[in-house]
């Protein structure tokens, strides 16, 4: 998709501070983050939201997982614990129309979060 902020990302075209990749998802730091880790990781492809991209099958969710677990691996918070979340929809918060899971941690997080 050629306006999208993620698309750009996954492509390369638009900077970002990578921290794992593989073949179908990318996971990058959020540039307004909310905890002293926070992750974001997408479908290299486009999907505008998370009822998109579970319904597309083919184990991409669960492939997003995996890499979310990765990222986490990757940040130290392993461990500790970490949140991963999926804001669908405009009155989520999503603010990017393009289905992505928020990898948080580094601190003990508060519920509900806010």
């Amino acid at each position: 998709m050629l306006d999208c902020l993620f698309c750009g990302i996954a492509s390369g075209q638009i900077p970002a501070e990578i921290i794992q990749e593989d073949s179908r998802t990318i996971a990058f730091r959020d540039i307004n983050p909310q905890a002293p880790a926070h992750v974001l990781v997408i479908p290299k492809e486009h999907y505008v939201d998370l009822a998109a991209v579970a319904e597309a099958g083919g184990g991409l969710l669960e492939e997003m997982g995996r890499l979310a677990h990765r990222a986490a691996v990757a940040e130290g918070i392993d461990r500790s614990g970490y949140r991963a979340v999926f804001n669908s929809g405009p009155d989520s918060g999503q603010e990017v129309p393009h289905v992505h899971a928020h990898v948080l941690g580094g601190r003990r997080l508060s519920w509900p979060p806010g």
